[in-house]
């Protein structure tokens, strides 16, 4: 593997150049390590690489080097010192969890988080004696007031999903170092092209590398950036011992993933940011969240913390549910699906899918109405996709 890069290239640099693993046939693009073990030399070789006194790789559960080039790359891009790479990003939020909080641990995070980490938080890791705190994301002192002394972690999605509310990280980073807990920011939405968490203060990054590091809706993975004890070697020995691993085939796919990401998050914005405008002039269309708006009041802290708005724009119909069903089946262009950061732009109704088995009370708590519509804008013309809306839109 070619390990030398420039910390100091820009993100579009280190995504094609950092970590490149280049074997020894010196080949150009990226190769796959499919295997599921390595051989040695002797028994002696065998013993001092699972010992770790030599390096080496033993078996691809753990140790892979394509898995190996992805975690380094987007290490890279992120600023943190080590990686790891999961099966999929809620495997890499239960394995961040299980890696650092115990039995009698307190976290803290908002009411407008996934629906999947809501349940998974709930219903998974209160069986182990965790407890979880939700407060409103950008209230800065009602995260603080819900620290309590047992409190190990904040949690924080910025922007959330659906609603694309923010949260400023270097403030949120201070209130968790003061209470000797650490922050971890889900940067799904975003990307290390767009915003940088670890360069804000925060002491952990989570992916779901299934979003906008693939990018063209293929491969289920995730990654845990953070420095080289906690990620390095706490989060790795849990990867070790309890596997829940990404194969070398997916990690191959967001290694290339990689290598393009800047150049299509630049063209997700433009277009995101073009139909949020657009939606914003539409008579039925109530109320439109997308950071890049003036309207959005977090407007000024997206322009400070993020390099770009994103991808994601969320808006509310008029006529509630009914209403927000006519315009995705009115929809001829657009994908019907809840996944997002393809090149195929998506939507979604996030309170009877994303968010539909968590309670009415808990969606209603995290302003999800059944008005409310989620559209993560691909790389489709700007004037196709507002046709494909206003069809829906007008009915």
């Amino acid at each position: 593997m070619n390990e030398f890069f420039d910390p100091d290239w820009g993100s579009a640099t280190l995504g094609v150049r950092a970590a490149e693993p280049r074997t020894g046939n010196r080949e150009h693009s990226a190769s796959i390590s499919m295997t599921s073990s390595y051989v040695f030399e002797s028994a002696a070789q065998a013993a001092a690489v699972f010992a770790g006194s030599e390096p080496g790789y033993i078996y691809s559960r753990f140790t892979n080097p394509t898995t190996e080039a992805f975690e380094k790359r987007l290490a890279a891009m992120e600023g943190g010192e080590s990686c790891v790479a999961t099966a999929s990003g809620m495997a890499a939020v239960l394995t961040l969890c299980l890696s650092l909080l115990r039995q009698g641990d307190h976290v803290v995070t908002s009411s407008g988080l996934f629906g999947s980490t809501i349940n998974l938080f709930n219903n998974v890791l209160s069986r182990f004696g965790i407890e979880v705190s939700y407060v409103a994301q950008g209230d800065l002192a009602g995260w603080e007031q819900a620290v309590r002394p047992s409190t190990r972690l904040l949690f924080a999605e910025t922007p959330t999903n659906p609603l694309v509310e923010l949260v400023d990280i270097a403030a949120l980073a201070d209130i968790a170092h003061r209470h000797g807990a650490l922050l971890c920011v889900d940067n799904c939405f975003l990307t290390p092209v767009l915003q940088q968490p670890l360069k804000l203060g925060a002491d952990l990054v989570i992916h779901s590398a299934t979003k906008y590091i693939d990018g063209q809706g293929r491969c289920v993975g995730g990654a845990i950036v953070g420095d080289a004890q906690r990620v390095g070697k706490d989060v790795f020995g849990f990867m070790r011992t309890a596997g829940p691993c990404l194969s070398p085939f997916n990690a191959w796919v967001f290694l290339k993933g990689l290598e393009t990401l800047a150049a299509r998050m630049k063209a997700h914005c433009e277009n995101a940011h073009g139909l949020a405008e657009w939606l914003s002039e539409q008579p039925t269309v109530k109320r439109v969240f997308y950071p890049g708006l003036h309207t959005h009041p977090q407007h000024a802290l997206a322009q400070r913390q993020q390099k770009g708005y994103g991808a994601v724009v969320a808006f509310e119909v008029e006529g509630g549910r009914e209403a927000a069903w006519k315009v995705i089946d009115a929809t001829r262009l657009i994908s019907i699906t809840a996944n997002l950061g393809d090149t195929r732009t998506t939507i979604t109704h996030p309170a009877s899918t994303t968010h539909g088995r968590i309670s009415a009370e808990a969606r209603a708590h995290a302003g999800i109405g059944e008005g409310l519509l989620r559209v993560a804008v691909g790389l489709e013309d700007l004037r196709d996709l507002t046709a494909d809306l206003g069809r829906g839109l007008r009915l």
